[in-house]
């Protein structure tokens, strides 16, 4: 997928972002790239342009599929494994998927786990990142501040507390 200057994008890592322009440069006397210009808070990354998957990035979620995934949010949570070490490598594994199913059910998933029973210190500080990088796509695909689409996500995951008893 190829992007052009003022695309808002997520970047894997960073979260989302907006494409400030392309630009050629030369790095370590090597041949001259091109490369997105990418604004993510204040941070300015240049991700290299790779007709392949351009370091992962892929476009916000457009918001006529917010749909989709407010009924995902709101779906039966999956059963997460008991063993933290499993736990977290299947989680990392759906993470490093990069789509915005995954970090859907992850949230969703480990959000009805807290409801029953404490987190370990590890997988609360996972949740919060997540949950704010969800907060953020939302928003922007949205276009709702961050505390609206908080603020919704938190009431489609208690809808899904109420209706399956978590």
């Amino acid at each position: 997928m190829s992007f052009k200057a003022g695309d808002s994008i997520v970047h894997p890592t960073h979260g989302v972002g907006n494409i400030v322009r392309l630009e050629e440069k030369r790095l370590a006397e090597n041949q001259p790239r091109w490369y997105y210009v990418v604004v993510v808070d204040k941070s300015t990354l240049w991700v290299p342009v790779d007709e392949h998957n351009a370091a992962g990035l892929r476009a916000v979620t457009p918001k006529k599929e917010l749909d989709h995934y407010r009924a995902v949010l709101k779906s039966r949570p999956g059963v997460l494994e008991r063993d933290h070490n499993k736990r977290r490598l299947l989680i990392n594994e759906r993470v490093k998927q990069g789509s915005f199913q995954s970090l859907c059910e992850v949230v969703r998933d480990l959000s009805a786990q807290s409801w029953k029973r404490p987190l370990s210190e590890a997988d609360m500080t996972l949740l919060q990142r997540l949950s704010h990088s969800l907060y953020r796509e939302w928003a922007a695909a949205a276009n709702v501040s961050l505390p609206d689409a908080a603020a919704e996500i938190q009431a489609l995951l208690q809808e899904a507390k109420q209706a399956y008893k978590v």
